[in-house]
């Protein structure tokens, strides 16, 4: 694992850019971090402080939706995004936030839960973006660690960007055309 300076908050050497191959997303990192592959599942990348086992990462991801997602969705969303929380062991939301932007739907949370015995922290934005699901979560190892390392985490959730393209996509004015 890569020694964080605890002198204080933990210090950028580096900064890089991750650019989803699909140019879907992007947002900048801290370029000393380790690098990891997601699950099958899930089209995108994780990036941690440790160099093996990530607990504590920034991570995103994007999943091709089989409809079109409209603000009129929000209830339905909220409730899913409710219900999949509900399943976390001692879950406790501290945030949340929805947010629409023409017919993108944010979903904003901040919770903790616990997972083997530790509790711990993590912030979620879940994007719809017209035919997308796109993922953003930055989690600590624990309720210290998410503290500690929240100016990279924060630091990457500024500088998210999705392509000009899928803010069209969203766009009601435009959809009316």
């Amino acid at each position: 694992m890569n020694t964080p300076i605890r002198d204080g908050r933990p210090r950028f050497t580096g900064v890089s850019t991750y650019q989803d191959s699909l140019g879907r997303f992007s947002f900048r990192y801290p370029s000393d971090w380790n690098q990891f592959e997601l699950t099958e599942d899930r089209e995108g990348v994780l990036f941690s402080p440790e160099d093996d086992e990530p607990q504590t990462y920034f991570a995103a991801w994007v999943s091709k939706l089989e409809a079109n997602v409209v603000a009129e969705d929000l209830d339905t969303l909220r409730e899913g995004i409710e219900a999949g929380l509900a399943q976390l062991a001692g879950c406790e939301v501290e945030v949340a936030k929805d947010d629409l932007l023409g017919n993108m739907v944010k979903l904003e949370r901040t919770y903790t839960f616990e997972e083997a015995g530790v509790v711990r922290k993590r912030r979620v934005w879940t994007l719809y973006v017209d035919t997308w699901r796109i993922v953003l979560v930055w989690q600590g190892s624990s309720v210290e660690e998410y503290a500690y390392w929240l100016p990279m985490g924060n630091y990457s959730f500024a500088t998210f960007e999705i392509p000009e393209a899928l803010w069209f996509a969203t766009d009601r004015d435009l959809k009316a055309f």
